[in-house]
């Protein structure tokens, strides 16, 4: 199975992109299809056996254009204003040869319909027919829709301008023919105002759309275009295309890192805000990573090249937030569904009130002109823009604030949230371990004990087997490497040196093992100070006991003060002690505990709480509460923001700031809100404007086709304007 994201030209509203879905899917070895109308994307999974120009094929013979895979670049298209100026002074020619008459304004010579009413039909049918090619477009895509039976909103402009058109050019023939009372009866200037201002108000639209992604175009734009390349004792400036993996590149003070890398000498601070949100520096040295566009601030360091053009973490981050924007909320299937039999609906309709209308009033003007007003005024884009666009802009906020989240359905899912599981260590811990007690039971010294500690932790990523490995490095103590190593998930880890099989783990390892074991004081003591505990076994003894103890997130016990604030229960969820657990969760105000857990047991604890009812977000360091974080509702892990593409959580926190989860919630029900909103503008539009466009209220409000026009374009700036109010969030 493959996937690609393609960016997609022609769509206009939504009926274009539930039509493209729609199509795409039906297709021979295409299994998943989301189109993104604000970003004008098409995420489609496909079969191995397909390729992509055959996609593009499909794409081509819906209707649409494929542009080509999307790239870093998303930046749309810029729409020239000219022609919207050289069409607006000619449709106000047109406007005032046809209407000049109705505000006794002074007529054009030879161009008057009382005077010269031959030349007066000719003149506006020859200027309008200028306007049928600028919107040759929105034509094409009308009738190439209809021919697919995919009717969109150019379907219902291209109906109604063509019917209008046609009856004009019928109203001109009768003059030609002497009938002079057809002069009045021409629709030439509905035709060239609802062409133009379609256009114009898809040019405000598209203006307003490219803001919806600021957030996420900053990103792109942040790495530099140049690096400076180590080359023996000269420094080469390139540009960023020919920069290596494996390169030596330089960084002065005052300049950005050029590409993901390793400092392999030198140390400064940093500044990371574009990636994580937080505008502390961040000191880094020999051996820690630095990600392309963070700001050099004091030091001269040379570091090496791992992670270059697509492969960085900018783009990996631009890639996962545009494919979140690509995943539709639950909410937005309504819109879809509902925008999906909309059209046809509308068509119909403005035939049948044809009919009611010329039946009534036995009058083809009147009837004409109330079926293109229904055709225009319905136009659903302020339907289909209702929730992609809320999506985007929140994507961009979560982005720009250090928050990834790689789904738009999690953004609605977050609003329900009502139970917060933590994992303790590494999550509401700092996650920097230490051995704080060794007790040595055996004959060997306490340096001998550790090696074999760490000979066989060395292989685990587990973070208390991080915090004893850096116990080791800051004491040089010697480690075995030939230790061949097992991992026994929930207990601990085993391993073999020669003939002798050693253990390290929790006590219930030791129960596991069916040990006998006296040290329970001594595990209690190290308990009661708030140590991780990890014994230490050669075949059947115990040789050693050691305490590993971190630090309590300076941020947590605020966090869970604003948890309860918001009506959300907390739970701590770990595989330490109880006695441990306690303590630590007392410190935060956490009541409520499980402890003693494998990874196993923390999925059923979870699976429990949502047989209960309750949706559930479980935060997590991302390594061992895997299994958990995909069972939750929303999965939340502590991400360092340079190695986030395989994470199995739904959203990651970049800057390990714990307090960003009350962001992330609150940005959650402000999106669904305003996605409701949106919702309730667009419904309301069309509630009202189709029955007056239809002419129900007589003669007490009656609209025509230019006016049902500017009310379409009204509605969907309304949507527009309301889900840009989302990046005034206060977080």
């Amino acid at each position: 199975m493959k996937k690609i994201i393609l960016k997609i030209g022609g769509m206009s509203c939504s009926a274009c992109s539930n039509g493209l879905e729609k199509y795409l899917k039906k297709q021979n070895g295409i299994k998943d299809v989301n189109v993104n109308l604000v970003m004008a994307t098409a995420s489609i999974e496909y079969d191995d056996f397909l390729e992509v120009i055959q996609i593009e094929k499909y794409i081509l013979k819906a209707g649409f254009e494929s542009l080509g895979i999307l790239d870093d670049n998303l930046s749309g298209e810029k729409t020239k204003t000219t022609p919207f100026v050289v069409y607006g002074i000619l449709l106000g020619l047109i406007m005032y040869i046809s209407m000049s008459h109705m505000f006794f304004l002074p007529s054009l010579p030879f161009i008057n319909m009382h005077d010269n009413p031959t030349f007066y039909s000719i003149c506006l049918f020859l200027l309008t027919f200028i306007f049928l090619g600028y919107g040759f477009d929105i034509l094409k895509s009308g009738i190439k829709n209809l021919l697919h039976l995919m009717p969109n909103m150019d379907t219902l402009v291209t109906v109604g301008v063509l019917s209008s058109f046609l009856y004009s050019i019928y109203g001109v023939i009768m003059v030609l023919l002497g009938n002079i009372g057809y002069v009045h009866n021409l629709y030439f200037e509905s035709v060239a105002f609802i062409i133009y201002f379609i256009k114009f108000g898809r040019f405000i639209d598209s203006n307003s759309k490219e803001k919806t992604k600021d957030a996420i175009k900053k990103l792109v734009t942040i790495t530099p275009k140049t690096a400076k390349v180590k080359n023996g004792e000269d420094v080469l400036e390139v540009t960023i295309d020919e920069v290596k993996v494996g390169d030596i590149l330089v960084c002065y003070p005052g300049e950005k890192i050029a590409v993901d890398g390793v400092i392999v000498d030198g140390s400064s601070h940093f500044d990371e805000s574009f990636i994580t949100g937080e505008s502390k520096p961040v000191f880094k040295k020999i051996d820690d990573r630095v990600v392309a566009g963070s700001m050099n601030y004091d030091g001269y360091i040379l570091y090496k090249a791992d992670k270059i053009g697509k492969d960085s973490t900018i783009s990996e981050i631009v890639r996962l937030v545009v494919n979140a924007t690509n995943t539709k909320a639950p909410i937005a299937l309504i819109a879809d569904k509902i925008s999906g039999y909309f059209v046809p609906f509308i068509i119909s309709f403005s035939f049948l009130m044809f009919a009611i209308s010329f039946g009534i009033t036995k009058d083809f003007v009147i009837s004409v002109d109330r079926f293109v007003t229904i055709l225009v005024v319905a136009c659903p884009c302020a339907l289909g823009l209702a929730t992609p666009l809320a999506i985007v802009v929140s994507e961009g906020l979560c982005a720009k604030n250090g928050i990834l989240v790689k789904s738009g359905a999690i953004l609605e899912m977050l609003s329900h949230i009502d139970t917060v599981v933590f994992d303790k260590t590494g999550t509401l811990t700092n996650g920097v371990l230490t051995i704080s007690k060794i007790n040595n039971y055996s004959n060997m010294s306490d340096n001998k004990l550790i090696g074999i500690l760490g000979s066989l932790e060395s292989k685990s990523v587990h973070p208390i087997a991080k915090g004893i490995m850096n116990y080791i490095r800051l004491n040089k103590i010697e480690i075995d490497d030939s230790f061949s190593v097992k991992v026994l998930d929930g207990y601990g880890i085993s391993g073999n040196s020669d003939s002798t099989k050693y253990y390290a783990g929790n006590r219930k390892l030791i129960s596991k093992l069916k040990i006998d074991n006296p040290y329970l004081k001594d595990e209690k003591d190290l308990s009661e100070n708030q140590n991780s505990i990890v014994y230490i076994v050669e075949d059947k003894t115990i040789i050693g006991m050691v305490g590993v103890k971190d630090t309590i997130r300076s941020e947590a016990k605020k966090l869970i003060s604003e948890l309860r604030k918001m009506d959300i229960d907390v739970i701590m969820l770990t595989g330490d002690n109880l006695s441990t657990a306690k303590k630590m969760a007392s410190s935060v105000g956490i009541s409520k505990i499980y402890a003693d857990v494998v990874p196993k047991e923390k999925t059923e604890v979870i699976k429990k709480l949502q047989n209960a009812g309750k949706k559930v977000m479980m935060v997590g360091d991302g390594i061992n509460d895997a299994p958990s974080l995909l069972t939750s509702d929303v999965g939340v892990s502590m991400g360092s923001g340079t190695d986030i593409a395989g994470d199995t959580a739904d959203v990651i926190l970049l800057n390990d700031n714990l307090f960003k989860i009350v962001s992330l919630i609150k940005i959650g029900k402000k999106t669904l809100l305003n996605i409701k909103e949106n919702l309730f503008w667009a419904f309301l539009y069309n509630i009202c404007m189709i029955p007056i466009a239809a002419g129900m209220f007589g003669d007490i409000v009656i609209i025509n086709p230019m006016i049902a026009c500017t009310f379409m374009i009204v509605s969907s700036l309304t949507v527009i304007f309301n889900a840009l109010r989302l990046r005034k969030i206060k977080l």
